[in-house]
This record gives C-alpha cells, structure tokens and sequence, in this order.
C-alpha cells in the first residue's frame, strides 16, 4: 500500500453566534474504519497525482529558514512568503483563504456567463443568474436611472409627520431601523423558530468607533462625517454639513448604550424571554409590538431579547430626537445601504469610506468580480448546484468523511482520559460528541428561488425583490419545525462552520481545496490543515459559549461547578496568554473578545494530533512516517497548520480585524496555539532558550 497518501484502499481523509461560528450522520465507530475480508483481489489505490505546492503538499520556497521556529514559528514557516507576496489593491487582507476565494469566484463566473447565454423560463437558475448578472453590469442603464428607483422610498420618509410614523416605517423591511429583528431557532428549544430582537442602528462597524478616542478613530469619525456630507451632496439634499453632524451625535448616542462585543457573545446574558407586552413597554415610543405585526410576526406570545438596556436606550433617544432629525437618519441611512445599487458617484463614495478608510483597500475589484460575489451570495444554491457538479468530486466526500472519524475518534480518546473533568460532565461531553452531524460539500436540500422574479434592466429592483423574497422565505419557514437540512452558506463558499443549536459541523465545498485539502498531499499536511479545522469546528461545541449547548442544541448546564471552574480558570488563562499579542502599537488582540475562535484553533490542533498520530500507527510499521525532504511526519503537520494562516493586512484592516474580532490575526492562530502544544516543542526542539518558550506549567491544555 502507497502510505504517501490516505486513500479509499486504506483509511482516509477532510461571524451570530446562535447560528454559526466561522471553522457525524451518525455516532463514529470505536476504531477506524475497515473494510471487511473478501476474496476477491484489492483494487490499485486512484492515480491522485502531485500534490499542489510542493512535494508533499508544503510551499517550502515560501519559509524563512534564517527564523529558529521556537522563536517565531509562523515566520519560519511562512516568512519569505510574508516578504515576497502582494496584497492585490482591490483587497484589504490576502492569504489561503483569499487566494481560493478568487479562485472559486472565477469558477462561478464562468458558470454565471454560462447561464447567461443559457436563458431559461422565468423562475429558472440560468435566468435569474443570467438576468441578475446583465442587470448588475448594465452601467448605463444604472447611470440613466439616477435616483429614480429609490424615489418613492426617499418620498416615504419625506413624509412622515410624526414619530409614530416613524416607528412604523422602521418596522419596513426596505428601510432602516435603530433596533434588529430577526428569527432564528430558540435555545431552549432548537426544533422551534424563535423571534429575536436586538441592538442596532449604527452606520460604522460597531460602538468602538465612535468612542475610540485613539488618533486614528478620530480620523475614521472625520471620514464619516466626509462621507455623509458626499452621500447629501450627490442626492442634492441641503444642509449637508448640519445634517451630518445631527447623524454622527445620534448615532454616537445610540453606540453609547450599545453592549460591547464581548458582552454580546456571551450567550447566558443574550438570552432574555419577554412577553410581547414587557418587550412593547421596554421601549414605549418604537411601537415595538406593532412592528413586529407589520413584519408578519403575528400571533406570537414571546420574544427574545439580546441586549435589552441597548433597547430600551434606543427607544428614549427616539423620543428624545426631533423628527427632521429622524427623517434626516433614515434617508441617510436608506441611500448609503442602497449606495451600490446606485450610480457610479455613490457607488465610488461608499467603497472610498468603509473600504478604502476603513479597511485600507486602494481600488475597487473590477465590476465583473463584484457582480459574481454578489451572485454567488444571493442566488448561492442557484449557482452552487452547477458549481458541486464541476469543482467537488464524488471522492472528496468520501475521504473527509474518513478524516472526520479520525478526528471524532481521537478527541473521544482525549476526552475519556481528561484530568480536569469529573464523571459526570464527561458522560455529557461525549453524549455531545456522539451526537455531532457532519455535512460535507453541499446541502441535501437546495433553496428555491422559482417565485423571484429578476429583469435583466432593473437592479435596484432586483435587490429590492430579493430582500422581500429572503424574509418572506423566513416568514413561510417560522411555523414550521426547524430543518436542519438547511443550509445557510452556499456550496462554494471558503469556509467551515459550527451550529450549536443544530449541533453541526458544515464543510462547503469551496475549503475543500489545497492547501486544506489535497488528497495528493502527504497525510501529515491533510491533518494539520483541514483536519485541525474539523477540530476547530467541533471544538466550537466546547468553547466558552458552545460549551452551554447540550446534546441536543439546548441551552443547558451541563457542567458540575467543580468542572465548570477548572475550565474557567484554563480559558482565562488562554485569553491572557492572547491579549499579550499586540500587532499595532496602541491595539492589542482581544483575547476575551477572541476566546472562542481560539479555544478553537487548540482543541483542533489537539484532536487532529491525536488523530495523525493515531493514524501513524495503523499505517506505518515502525510507528513514524518517513521523513521527506528533511522534515519529519510531525514537523510536517504544524507546518501545514502555519502554512493555511498565511495573510497579509492592511494597517486599517488589522486594526479592523482587532477591533471587531472574532479572529485572531494570522500569525498568532499559529504562534498562539503552538507554543502550549507539547508535541510541537519535541518536534522542533524548542527549549527555554526560544521566544516562544512556555515553561510546561504555563501551557493551556483545554480539550
């Protein structure tokens, strides 16, 4: 057997919280899987080719050999790569995942081209692909329109007359609102649709930058006001510069009773039931109660509540403010949500402020790109059923599959021996365990789009009709039980998640792809990458909030207080040894803000070890893999893990990034778990002569 490669012969290969963290059909079997005895003879191992970078699936020329790894791992790893490369101007950030997101997007714009050509009968993919795709790159039809598609919405603001006319108008799908509304399944009970309500409002990222006094959250809040000045001087409505400064005052008002980030991920606190007449009274001048009739939530008796003070204090700052004031903060508000969709003067003044200032991008990705990012995620089941067919093979479902037992078999043996963790929270953890589905590729079942009606010379109004379609389609949804067939990514898409409600691991297509995953590649790299995400994706059902979801998806305590404080204690120190990160003079990663992402990263380089090393043992007679090109099998897994979290910011954007989380950067999601794995100082011989040098007595060992 060729044991360079996991084969189908032998054993095999791989941003709100409620609904998923951004990282099986049936309880795993005790052992790895085998193939029962037959006579008959075993068929060749597949022709999987040559590993996309390098010889056994590592970009060596991208490492920086003059870096000791114990001092800087990411850098010795990926150091010359950091030096050599580009971020492409259109961008803000460039590493993997951006690498096989352009990737995947030319894919699919050869697919949108297709279906353009293709037509079809009204309501079918081809058309609304093709059709929504014209509309999008018909500029001069865009140009000629001006302003005139978003009239009558501006003329209904221009309106109003008083502030309950104003509480109504928020609760309109199509125009903006100090507060959130969305359905979502209930914690307590996953197989029901909860309504859910929340803080918002805001026109920058969150409340930080508004309240930031740091020089250049300053100059954000300058460019901000620059732009709503843009945004009033192109619609030709007067008193810009006044209006702007009312816009900003407001709107720092309501950031200022907005709940931080960290507070907001922390699920015991989110959870508030109300009544729908406590949830009227909690805010008396929003008409909460009528909005959620005019939305089409009617009937209901609850509601549940994320940030409640950030609610309430919306609702008095909506009583408080005059309503020119109000008609100001919602045609602004209106046209800037809308400033894409419009001709190119507002497209260009959208893009120069919350891209180009606030993340750093130099220039606009060219319009055909923005088109099919568009289309891929809006219409995404529409395109994802061509793009599966052509870019995801039979066969890669079959190997993650096999790595997935891997992994769940290893983090069962972790857990089983666990010292920190009394009896009887164990039984419950691997109760959780045994009870993980993992959804590989693509959805059984695919999202309808036959009743959307899309016109090849209407744009903005595509985009109105697909947001009347998208609530709608949640409306019809909301009495039913949940289904947890669904899926709310599409195929194609490069990225893995986690549902504590579903308890689910969802593996699109669009990762499965080198350097996560390369069957050609050699094991060790296919563990350390996309196994080590299957791990970071079942580790979210441990983290510090998934963690509080049971078995079955239920908000439930499952932990004995004795239990529960040790992991306490070992998470905490986690986020201290993080917060210690400090990639900007005066910003710091956040490591309470950034907890769970990085209880991840751990645990998943913990069971994917485990899982490796397991899998070493049945397939190697001398219990170690060969050493290729220098570099032992164990060296090879955390260079693969180092080689995925290649990227490159932007000052704007890693500041960014720091600021609203959930992420660590990149380099430190490989210096930050390394250094407290056992495994990765005897692979490298890193003593306490190194940087990185945890002594054993500081390292965080969770799951």
């Amino acid at each position: 057997m060729n044991t360079r490669h996991l084969t189908l012969i032998a054993v095999a290969l791989t941003t709100p919280f409620l609904v998923l963290h951004a990282c099986t059909p049936s309880p795993a079997p005790d052992a790895a899987p085998t193939e029962e005895p037959t006579d008959a003879p075993e068929a060749d191992a597949p022709d999987l080719g040559e590993p996309r970078f390098g010889t056994f699936g590592f970009d060596m020329d991208g490492m920086d050999r003059t870096v000791d790894p114990g001092d800087d791992f990411y850098a010795f790893a990926n150091g010359t790569w950091d030096r050599t490369a580009q971020i492409p101007s259109d961008r803000s950030r460039y590493g993997v995942f951006d690498m096989l997101s352009i990737e995947a997007e030319e894919d699919v714009h050869a697919l949108i081209l297709e279906a353009q050509d293709q037509g079809g009968e009204p309501g079918s993919n081809p058309q609304l692909i093709g059709d929504f795709f014209t509309s999008w790159m018909d500029e001069e039809v865009i140009e000629e329109a001006g302003l005139a598609p978003a009239q009558p919405f501006l003329d209904r603001i221009d309106a109003l007359e008083s502030h309950d006319e104003a509480a109504a108008l928020m609760a309109d799908i199509h125009f903006p609102s100090i507060y959130g509304v969305g359905i979502l399944p209930d914690p307590q009970d996953p197989t029901v649709y909860a309504v859910r309500a929340g803080q918002g409002g805001l026109g920058m990222p969150n409340r930080e930058y508004y309240l930031d006094e740091s020089e250049r959250f300053q100059e954000y809040r300058q460019a901000y006001r620059d732009y709503i000045i843009t945004l009033h001087e192109l619609a030709e409505l007067p008193d810009a510069e006044a209006k702007a400064d009312a816009i900003i005052a407001l709107e720092t008002q309501i950031a200022e009773a907005h709940w931080t980030r960290e507070r907001s991920r922390q699920i015991t606190e989110t959870y508030n039931v109300y009544t729908i007449a406590d949830f009227n009274d909690l805010a008396p001048a929003l008409h909460l109660a009528d909005g959620l009739d005019r939305r089409g939530l009617t009937g209901i008796d609850e509601i549940i509540v994320s940030q409640p003070s950030a609610v309430e204090a919306a609702g008095t700052i909506f009583a408080e403010t005059d309503l020119d004031t109000l008609k100001t903060y919602l045609t602004y508000h209106f046209l800037s949500s809308r400033a894409p969709w419009l001709p190119r003067a507002f497209d260009e003044a959208h893009f120069h402020f919350f891209s180009r200032t606030l993340s750093g991008t130099e220039e606009q990705r060219p319009r055909y790109r923005r088109g099919t990012r568009q289309i891929s995620s809006s219409l995404g089941h529409a395109v994802g059923q061509e793009y599966v067919d052509r870019h995801f093979p039979p066969t890669s479902r079959a190997l993650m599959e096999e790595l997935i037992d891997y992994l769940t078999v290893g983090f069962r043996g972790r857990l089983e021996h666990l010292e920190w963790m009394d009896e009887e929270t164990r039984q419950e953890a691997l109760k959780k365990l045994s009870t993980f589905e993992a959804r590989i590729g693509y959805p059984e079942v695919w999202d309808d789009f036959s009743d959307l009606e899309i016109r090849p010379d209407d744009y903005f109004g595509n985009r109105t009709r697909l947001a009347e379609h998208w609530w709608n389609e949640q409306l019809v949804r909301f009495p039913e039980p949940v289904d947890r067939r669904r899926w709310f990514w599409p195929p194609q898409i490069v990225n893995a998640s986690y549902s504590a409600l579903m308890n689910q691991i969802t593996f699109p297509a669009g990762i499965l792809q080198a350097p996560f995953f390369d069957p050609a590649a050699d094991p060790a790299m296919n563990f350390g990458a996309i196994g080590a995400v299957i791990g970071h994706e079942i580790g979210h059902g441990f983290d510090d909030q998934g963690r509080r979801f049971d078995h079955e998806g239920r908000l439930r305590d499952w932990w004995t207080p004795e239990t529960d404080a040790r992991f306490e204690e070992a998470s905490g120190r986690l986020a201290d040894q993080y917060s210690q990160f400090c990639p900007i003079d005066d910003l710091c990663v956040n490591g309470r803000l950034a907890l769970g992402e990085n209880i991840g990263d751990l645990g998943g380089m913990q069971m994917a070890y485990v899982a490796y090393r397991n899998y070493v043992a049945e397939n190697y007679p001398d219990g170690e893999a060969p050493v290729i090109d220098g570099f032992t099998g164990d060296q090879r897994f955390f260079l693969s893990w180092a080689q995925v979290w290649r990227t490159l910011y932007r000052d704007d954007a890693l500041r960014a990034q720091l600021v609203q989380g959930p992420h660590s950067p990149g380099m430190y999601r490989v210096n930050g778990v390394v250094r407290n794995l056992d495994a990765w100082y005897e692979a490298f011989d890193v003593t306490e002569d190194h940087d990185l040098y945890l002594p054993p007595e500081e390292r965080v060992s969770i799951w």
